[in-house]
C-alpha cells in the first residue's frame, strides 16, 4: 500500500518507464508558488509586466527545485532538450524554452511543475501490482482542459470507475 501523503487522490503523468527506472509528474495538485513569484526568483524579465497569476504545480517530491514543462508541441518544434510523452505532448526543463514562454513565443498550451516523481527499476510495476496505482490511457484533455481538483475523478470515470465508490484497506497483518 502506498502510504506517502504526497501522492493521495494524485494524477501523475508518466514520462518514461522503463527498465531502467520510472519518471512522471503529479499533474493536479497546485504548488506553494504562483507563477509571477517563480518567474521573480528565477530573475527572468517578462514581456507582459502582469504575468497571468497561474498556478504553478507540485510535480513529485523529487528535486522540488527543479522546474519542468509539460506542454503541447503544436506544429513547432521547440529545441533539442524535449521529451516526447506522445505525438502531441512533450515535456522539457529547458530554461530557454521558458524564456520563450515568458516573451509570448512559446507552447499556448502547458503546465510549470516542479519537482518530479520517480521510481527505481521495476518499483512501479510492483506498486501497481499492490494496487497502490490505477494505470489510465493519457488524455489531454484532463492534463490541459480539466480543472486541477476534478481531475483526479476525471481519470477514475475515464475507466468507468465511480470515485464515490472508491475505498482504500489497510493490508493484512499475518
Amino acid at each position: 500500500m502506498l502510504t506517502d501523503p504526497s501522492f493521495r487522490r494524485t494524477v501523475v503523468l508518466l514520462v518514461d518507464h522503463s527498465p531502467e527506472g520510472s519518471l512522471g509528474f503529479v499533474i493536479n495538485r497546485p504548488a506553494d508558488v504562483r507563477l509571477p513569484a517563480m518567474l521573480d526568483a528565477l530573475q527572468l524579465q517578462r514581456a507582459d509586466a502582469n504575468p497571468p497569476d497561474a498556478p504553478v504545480l507540485f510535480g513529485g517530491p523529487v528535486a522540488p527545485d527543479t522546474g519542468w514543462i509539460i506542454f503541447e508541441t503544436g506544429d513547432r518544434p521547440f529545441g533539442d532538450e524535449v521529451v516526447r510523452v506522445s505525438e502531441r505532448l512533450a515535456v522539457s526543463a529547458s530554461r530557454e524554452l521558458l524564456e520563450q514562454t515568458v516573451h509570448g513565443r512559446g507552447p499556448e498550451r502547458m503546465l510549470l511543475v516542479l519537482g518530479y516523481a520517480g521510481w527505481a527499476p521495476a518499483q512501479l510495476d510492483a506498486e501497481i501490482a499492490q494496487g497502490a496505482w490505477i494505470p489510465v490511457d493519457l488524455s489531454e484533455t484532463i492534463v490541459f482542459d480539466t480543472p486541477y481538483e476534478e481531475r483526479w475523478a476525471s481519470a477514475l470515470r475515464s475507466l468507468g470507475i465511480d470515485p464515490a465508490r472508491l475505498t482504500v484497506t489497510a493490508p493484512c497483518e499475518s
